[in-house]
């Protein structure tokens, strides 16, 4: 036997072989067109905004490189997630609107995962942007969790302080997809 073919067989597991990140991204786009209502599982003292309200995810866009998905608190459709590929890594950054679909002073918030994560979760610690952007929020650091068939989770923990916030949808039953967000074209 040659040494090419050896070099080639070598190679074929590295090349079949996916990252985490890769797995991750997969499992959102395996759930695009869908929606699912959530609940609060956490929410810092005195912030209550969102308990009472119907929370609607929904994976409304998934490209290659970019995964959108609003997120629906009550009538307010302000929010989407904005995930992007960079290389091995995923950005998240919050896309607030207001709604004439402008941008809100406040927006484009997020950060970039340091690491590769895994399959399951992503983390995303706060960027300088964000930092210029809300001060206090230097120290945060997002999570995405998908549990295939389960639980999609969406999380935030601001590091040396109490504030947590916690959402867990529900994957095993979807709801009908909420209007577009503000700011987008049905």
């Amino acid at each position: 036997m040659t040494k090419l073919p050896l070099l080639l067989l070598a190679t074929l597991p590295l090349a079949a072989v996916s990252g985490p990140q890769d797995e991750f991204w997969s499992s959102l786009q395996a759930l695009c067109g869908q929606a699912f209502e959530g609940k609060v599982i956490e929410e810092p003292e005195g912030e209550e905004g969102f308990s009472g309200q119907r929370l609607v995810m929904h994976v409304r866009e998934c490209k290659d490189t970019v995964i959108r998905i609003p997120f629906v608190v009550g009538e307010d459709r302000s929010r989407t997630w904005v995930l992007t590929r960079k290389g091995d890594r995923i950005e998240l950054k919050h896309d607030h609107r207001h709604e004439d679909g402008s941008h809100d002073q406040v927006t484009m918030y997020g950060g970039t995962s340091t690491n590769t994560g895994t399959a399951e979760a992503q983390y995303f610690p706060a960027d300088q942007e964000t930092r210029e952007l809300i001060e206090p929020a230097f120290s945060n650091v997002w999570t995405m969790r998908v549990a295939a068939g389960e639980t999609f989770t969406y999380g935030l923990w601001r590091l040396g302080t109490p504030r947590v916030f916690r959402i867990d949808f529900d994957l095993g039953d979807a709801v009908e997809p909420p209007s577009a967000p503000w700011g987008w074209e049905e």
